[in-house]
């Protein structure tokens, strides 16, 4: 059995992604049957390479090989192209025609965009597959064929299914055997190596010096998401070894040729209008409140610790040395935060001091003894403080929920939909 790196480099492939070795591992052990393939990927990964890998190494590689695309021949005329006609078989057909499937005869057919290949068709590529008898348009003779199928999509043909555009049958008898081709995003270690190839192989064609890309451009090229694939990053080498005027290129040149390679499609939770800015001033709220609730806590803890001069261990000692964390993403520097709540900014530099007035005392029989200190973990989730605001603003305002709202600074609407979600 020929190896994978024999036959990336008699087809130039180029890569060393383990989806891509493994996609093409399949592809050299189904070879020498004559199982029918379903290969799936999205355009322009290389579809077409995998069928005929699977050709040569099949022992009908002395046969013929043809690639037929199902998307680009017409409805009205695809049964006469794939399995021939008979003369006067329809306007037009002045001769009998021979179709692929007859010609092919002992060899291998690739079909690509096969989701795309009408009903009644279909029903005809199915029996090919189950016992290889077809007939040809305007013909009742039954003619023999003893051809390999591959096939290729672009698309979920089970989605197919089930919408009634594809045959449940003639889907899982041509995915006898899956191999499905990584997209270029998937195998970003692969992209620099084939972007390196093709602008060699431009800059030959084109008589002109090697493009070098800078580290920016390297990272810029390698995060972007090539929805074209293969085909798309070698337009791209063909158009920078042509029109790029500095043989190193650089981030910016880069986004002059993919205006949309700093773009980041990234997932989003669509929100009702004006409700996520109310959420969000809630948790700036309770995250303020919780710092400040916090450096009390410490002052009196300190305080108590002073002046009733109690014996703590290090450990608690060291504790004064803390520091509250400031809040996420640096929320206490941002502009919009200290004008909406500036009552939080007021001493957030000052150090912690003792408040003026009478020292707390504790009072204690045995001033050499000191009760066992228990640290209690604070709840500290949000939901949770979220829920417990609600409550009291509830409970303040008698069940109210305009006035409660309010309160909260929040809409009667949030607020209705947050009593339902927390079951107050």
């Amino acid at each position: 059995m020929a190896n994978l790196q024999s036959i990336k480099q008699r087809y130039g492939i180029i890569g060393s992604s383990e989806l891509l070795d493994r996609a093409l591992d399949t592809a050299i052990r189904v070879s020498n049957t004559d199982l029918s393939v379903l290969i799936s990927g999205e355009s322009g990964v290389g579809k077409e390479v995998f069928s005929k890998v699977i050709h040569s190494l099949s022992s009908r590689k002395h046969n013929n090989f043809i690639a037929i695309n199902c998307g680009a021949i017409p409805e009205g005329t695809i049964n006469s192209e794939l399995f021939g006609h008979e003369k006067g078989a329809f306007t037009g057909a002045n001769t009998e025609r021979k179709g692929y499937f007859e010609t092919v005869n002992g060899g291998t057919i690739f079909l690509d965009e096969i989701g795309e290949m009408p009903l009644d068709t279909q029903s005809y590529l199915l029996r090919i597959l189950e016992n290889g008898e077809f007939i040809r348009v305007g013909s009742s003779k039954l003619l023999k064929t003893d051809v390999r199928v591959i096939a290729a999509t672009n698309v979920d043909l089970l989605k197919r299914v089930q919408k009634g555009k594809f045959r449940e049958d003639l889907y899982y008898r041509l995915n006898t055997v899956p191999i499905r081709v990584p997209s270029l995003k998937e195998r970003r270690e692969d992209i620099f190596l084939l972007f390196r190839k093709f602008a060699n192989d431009f800059a030959e064609k084109y008589r002109t010096p090697h493009l070098q890309l800078d580290q920016h451009a390297r990272l810029l090229l390698e995060s972007y998401s090539w929805p074209g694939n293969i085909r798309e990053l070698k337009n791209i080498a063909e158009q920078l070894s042509v029109l790029a005027e500095d043989r190193l290129v650089t981030a910016e040149t880069l986004v002059k040729h993919i205006p949309n390679i700093r773009r980041r499609n990234l997932p989003a939770i669509p929100a009702e209008e004006g409700e996520d800015l109310k959420e969000r001033e809630i948790l700036y709220k309770l995250l303020f409140e919780m710092k400040h609730d916090l450096n009390d806590l410490k002052s009196l803890v300190f305080e108590l610790i002073n002046n009733n001069d109690l014996n703590v261990s290090t450990d608690i000692k060291s504790l004064r040395q803390l520091q509250v964390p400031d809040l996420p993403g640096n929320l206490s520097s941002r502009p919009a935060i200290r004008e909406n709540f500036p009552e939080y900014f007021e001493n957030e530099d000052m150090p912690l001091q003792e408040e003026s007035g009478q020292p707390i005392i504790i009072e204690r029989a045995d001033s050499k003894s000191f009760d066992r200190m228990e640290v209690v973990e604070e709840n500290l989730s949000i939901e949770d403080m979220e829920k417990d605001l609600i409550s009291k603003a509830l409970k303040k305002h008698k069940g109210r929920r305009k006035d409660a709202a309010e309160e909260l600074g929040i809409s009667e609407r949030t607020l209705y939909r947050k009593i339902k979600q927390y079951e107050l």
